[in-house]
């Protein structure tokens, strides 16, 4: 059990309290975030894990770190977060392109794996106001946020890191540096490689996961109180835990029972999340806790985040897909989704009830590649047509029509073959959205979802205007103009009798 000290307010940090959490109309309108997954990690431009990785001899990333820094026993991770300078890191302009393109909420990495803090803080030495950029990179970014009046979030990715930069304790098994310990053992650099030594074993250098979570009490302290200094400096109106609720529930171990005591620092952080926003809002929450255990009685004390993947349809709470234009971290092999396929990937998710975070890679310098800014501005061309049919609506009695489906394994996201039989449908009042999610040869749209109760008024296309309809025999049969609005998936408006 941690030592905790809360905020009061309206919820305990118990289960049986924090099931009446209830979601924010703010996220449920908002249905599109833009998140920057960015911190030290970006410098070598090399991808995801880098600060784990590079201790991890033959690795992909290992070989890269000794050729281009030297060996991880001279220049370990230490020394890479003093490269990051951040130095054209300008959130306003960045801001001012997510929100063009649609985004309604905005979040940023308070740390990841790495140990590494992106704000200013007085427990941890190792943060970006000390060293790297000099700057406190989550204050400007919500700066940034609230100015232009978007709800601000941040994710952490603390609780694995304990188990997780066990490798940094390692050394060469073989080559010029066999045998020489890699600077993680360097009891002066302790406070950020961890005394973790117990996760590490040298006859079992696997690079699974295992054990995902740690028992270690003196990490579940740490842990909790690195989250209430966040909630406390920034009051976030979303915490983000890359993981299940900490410390009990994991992908590698069997679930832990709701009355585990290992879920404590967990409880403790979400009720103090809570407890500090409704104290700002007239003692009702309006903030959101995301986390990945699937377990509905763990997931409804906040939003479940499905990472890279999603739901197969509506699911009747509101959820939130994490995923990425690329890699997590810049990465100059990536290939990135292209315009139409992100497009397709929120349309899908929200018609199922669900908002989708969306993060664009940072190169090292806080500035974004002319390939994202393409993938923004083609968002941009496409809301701007089709908002009407995603901002505020909810799910309408089913998810689409067409035999096209989203592919449900973890983090695959290929891009579905979609047909012009395929609709994805949302709903605002009496208006029926249905997005078509190809455009059709010979101009028609035909829906056969509709009842003989839904009686339609009026046919718009979205971007165009009224359309000529016709509804007989069980179907809507729309007649589209020789032009599209948008090249990416075209929504119609369907104004229903009711």
């Amino acid at each position: 059990m941690v030592k905790a000290q809360i905020a009061k307010g309206p919820f305990e940090p118990t289960f049986e309290s924090l099931w009446k959490f209830e979601c924010p109309d703010w996220f449920r309108d908002a249905k599109l975030g833009i998140w920057s997954h960015w911190g030290a990690q970006s410098v070598p431009m090399y991808g995801d894990w880098y600060a784990r990785n590079m201790y991890c001899e033959g690795s992909e990333q290992y070989r890269y770190h000794i050729r281009h820094y030297g060996h991880p026993s001279k220049f370990g991770y230490k020394d890479i977060v003093q490269l990051w300078k951040a130095e054209k890191f300008d959130p306003e302009s960045l801001m001012d392109l997510y929100v063009a393109a649609g985004a309604k909420y905005f979040v940023a990495q308070a740390m990841h794996h790495d140990n590494f803090f992106n704000y200013d803080s007085k427990i941890h030495r190792w943060n970006s106001v000390n060293m790297g950029p000099k700057k406190d990179i989550v204050a400007l970014w919500k700066a940034a946020a609230s100015s232009r009046g978007l709800p601000f979030g941040l994710t952490e990715h603390m609780g694995a890191t304990f188990s997780w930069y066990k490798f940094n304790k390692g050394q060469d098994k073989e080559g010029p540096y066999a045998g020489i310990p890699y600077d993680g053992n360097d009891p002066a650099f302790e406070d950020l490689y961890l005394p973790n030594r117990e996760h590490y074993d040298p006859n079992n250098l696997s690079s699974e996961l295992k054990p995902w979570y740690t028992d270690n009490a003196w990490w579940h302290q740490r842990w909790f109180d690195v989250m209430k200094e966040v909630i406390d400096l920034y009051q976030p109106d979303l915490l983000y835990s890359d993981g299940g609720l900490p410390f009990a529930s994991a992908w590698d171990r069997a679930w832990a029972p709701l009355d585990d005591p290992q879920f404590s620092a967990g409880l403790q952080a979400v009720a103090h999340l809570y407890n500090t926003n409704a104290a700002a809002n007239g003692g009702v929450n309006r903030a959101i806790y995301n986390q990945k255990d699937r377990r509905q009685d763990v997931y409804r004390i906040g939003i479940l985040d499905i990472e890279r993947s999603q739901e197969p349809d509506i699911k009747p709470e509101p959820w939130q897909t994490d995923t990425c234009v690329g890699d997590w971290f810049y990465h100059v092999k990536t290939e990135y989704k292209k315009p139409g396929h992100v497009i397709e990937i929120l349309v899908d998710i929200i018609a199922k009830n669900g908002n989708l975070l969306l993060n664009i890679p940072q190169k090292p310098d806080g500035t974004i590649d002319d390939e994202c800014k393409h993938i923004l501005q083609e968002m941009a061309k496409w809301i701007r047509v089709c908002e009407e049919g995603v901002y505020g609506t909810r799910p309408f009695r089913v998810s689409g029509e067409g035999l096209s489906r989203v592919v449900i394994d973890h983090f695959t996201e290929d891009r579905v073959a979609w047909n012009a039989g395929d609709f994805r449908f949302t709903q605002k009042g009496n208006t029926l959205y249905a997005f078509q999610m190809r455009w059709p040869e010979d101009h028609r749209a035909v829906i056969r979802t509709l009842t003989p109760a839904d009686q339609v008024k009026s046919v718009r296309l979205l971007g165009v205007g009224e359309v000529p309809f016709e509804q007989s025999y069980g179907a809507l049969v729309v007649s589209l103009p020789d032009s599209r609005p948008t090249p990416y998936v075209n929504c119609l408006a369907i104004e229903l009798n009711r």
